[in-house]
């Protein structure tokens, strides 16, 4: 399909005027006068002073009372002198004897339990009237040691008496062991210089020489081992405290007059 073109545009001529360019519009500076400034005054703040405000108390707290400590029950005590928590309080014992009834104390009865009760001895405790005094009597028979390792052997065998005193006031049970027969006077320094070399060693109680005037009133002397025990504020096991007494006392004097017999003069003494 044919087109039709477009009639082509004629050139038309045209002039060029140069025109001037254009004034840029300047503006006038008016000088605006200078707006005096106000002086501003500085306001500088004062802490401000605080005045003193007095302090309210602060309440004070209830103090706790600290609960007072409660003071120690006493305990009540009975006529001996024992306390409700002794084994004995309230003990009213009394036996029969040729002085009439007499009261058995707490001491004395510790003793004749031990005696009576545990051992199963006839009753040989004599007592004093008021009963503040008590004695016991009896023998024992010593012997040495098959050891080979002792002065004394089981061979060497002699007699040894032994008295238990009670004094109720003092509370005190003593035991005193002797060897019945006297010492030789000429045997009085050498038996002094081995009690004084054994008593030191011995652990409990101690050996002394003993005088006394015999029934023609001559000067007799005795060699003795003495042990004693307090029961005052034993509040249980008297008995077993006289027990101890007993037996550690006889142990202690055995090894004592077994370390005599190193002096040859002293063992055959013992042994006359």
């Amino acid at each position: 399909m044919a087109t039709k073109k477009s009639p082509a545009k004629k050139k038309v001529a045209t002039k060029v005027v140069k025109k001037a360019p254009a004034k840029k519009a300047v503006k006038k500076v008016v000088a605006k006068k200078a707006v005096a400034k106000k002086a501003v005054k500085k306001v500088v703040k004062k802490p401000a002073t605080k005045k003193p405000v007095a302090k309210k108390p602060a309440p004070k707290k209830a103090a706790k009372k600290s609960p007072k400590a409660a003071a120690p029950k006493k305990l009540k005590v009975d006529q001996y002198g024992l306390e409700e928590d002794d084994e004995f309080y309230g003990l009213y014992f009394a036996k029969s004897t040729n002085k009439g009834l007499v009261e058995v104390k707490p001491c004395t009865f510790s003793l004749m339990y031990w005696w009576k009760g545990l051992l199963g001895y006839p009753d040989m405790i004599d007592i004093s009237k008021d009963g503040n005094t008590a004695m016991l009597q009896l023998e024992s028979t010593f012997g040495g040691s098959d050891s080979g390792e002792t002065e004394l052997t089981e061979k060497d065998v002699f007699d040894v008496d032994h008295i238990i005193e009670v004094d109720e006031q003092e509370q005190l049970v003593s035991l005193y062991s002797y060897v019945p027969i006297p010492v030789p006077e000429k045997l009085i320094g050498a038996l002094g210089l081995s009690i004084l070399n054994i008593n030191p060693e011995t652990r409990y109680g101690s050996l002394e020489i003993c005088s006394t005037d015999n029934e023609e009133g001559e000067n007799e002397h005795f060699l003795r081992y003495r042990a004693a025990t307090y029961l005052r504020g034993v509040k249980s096991g008297k008995v077993e405290a006289i027990e101890s007494m007993v037996t550690n006392g006889s142990e202690f004097f055995g090894l004592a007059l077994d370390a005599m017999c190193v002096n040859k003069s002293i063992k055959k003494w013992l042994l006359s």
